[in-house]
């Protein structure tokens, strides 16, 4: 449903408004990327215990699926919000109409 005249009026207002305050960009929550990075060499470290712990125990093994487990949640909760920190960088106006493309015809 496209947006009437007044809301994109109050929307190119709204951003005006944004570009102009110089600490609007540095009030956002930044992900360290050290975070993911460590996450995810956490969750090759469980997989390995989890192979290797087979031929130990199958407790051993039973734990390193267990840490495979918390790491990929913590790990995907880190790259949700990585994804919503690159999304927030768009100005809105390409929310609003530059992800749809025009349809093409082959006519």
């Amino acid at each position: 449903m496209p947006l009437s005249e007044d809301e994109q009026r109050i929307l190119r207002q709204i951003e005006q408004e944004l570009e102009q305050d110089p600490t609007f960009s540095n009030r956002g929550y930044r992900v360290s990327r050290k975070r993911a990075v460590g996450l995810s060499i956490g969750l090759l470290v469980g997989l390995t215990v989890t192979v290797l712990g087979l031929g130990i125990s199958y407790l051993v093994s039973f734990g390193g699926f267990v840490f495979v487990l918390v790491m990929a949640v913590l790990l995907e909760s880190e790259l949700r919000v990585i994804g919503r920190d690159r999304l927030a960088s768009l100005p809105v106006s390409a929310w609003l109409g530059g992800a749809s493309r025009p349809q093409r015809r082959d006519d």
